[in-house]
């Protein structure tokens, strides 16, 4: 349905850019149309963030104990959910995997679908300038790591700091008992499939409070500019 809202004001602006052309060599009937154009997306900006904003949230769900939510997390690009182990901090960043689960494509709700997440996982230890990360695959049943490294540990803004040496072997390429030990490695420390709830529910927040800021700021810009326009 989101992406629906993109797309929306397409027929009614193909019916203005055709007068539009025609009459560019007169300056106040291209005013009238730049107009008339900033209108018609202003007033469908408008209609779809209404409709969004009337969308009912998922329900609340809680990360499971002992994560809690990174303070400002929705709206920063860094860690999501932190928790201690021992003497280790872990922190978890989450987006969505580009391959989504195929559906019905006459199902509105497909588009909405979060059912494949990729995690960043990130094991740092006092006095260490590097943290071990894990880069997994989450799913509603399961986890799979798709790589493991030795990074310079996150900054202070919880962004990654992309590697500048080697990156370790492919995964997939280690013994099997390797990478047995290493999924067990992250378990024990409460990195599984129980996450997958939560974090579901709060990139759909998310997604949620960027659409309708992306609505707001567009529409904000459009009418300055159509503002400007008239004073000109």
């Amino acid at each position: 349905m989101w992406r629906k809202a993109l797309v929306c004001a397409g027929g009614e602006l193909q019916q203005l850019f055709r007068p539009w052309r025609t009459l560019a060599s007169r300056s106040s009937s291209s005013v009238s149309s730049v107009a008339a154009v900033n209108s018609i997306l202003l007033r469908s900006l408008k209609d779809h963030y209404v409709e969004v904003s009337k969308m009912t949230p998922p329900p609340k769900v809680s990360p499971p104990s002992p994560f809690t939510v990174e303070k400002g997390a929705l709206h920063s690009g860094g860690a999501v959910l932190k928790r201690t182990y021992g003497d280790e901090e872990i922190s978890i960043s989450v987006m969505r995997l580009a391959n989504i689960i195929p559906g019905d494509s006459g199902d509105d709700n497909v588009d909405d679908g979060i059912n494949q997440l990729f995690l960043h996982v990130d094991i740092s230890k006092p006095g260490q300038k590097e943290s071990l990360h894990f880069l997994c695959g989450l799913y509603p049943d399961a986890l799979g790591i798709h790589s493991v490294s030795l990074r310079p540990k996150a900054d202070s803004s919880g962004f990654l700091v992309v590697p500048t040496k080697y990156n370790g072997p492919i995964f997939e390429d280690l013994d099997e008992k390797v990478r047995d030990a290493l999924h067990g490695y992250i378990e024990e420390r409460g990195v599984n499939e129980n996450l997958f709830p939560f974090l579901q529910a709060w990139l759909y927040v998310k997604d949620h409070r960027n659409l309708l800021r992306w609505f707001k700021t567009v529409g904000t810009f459009v009418n300055e500019s159509q503002l400007e326009a008239s004073h000109a």
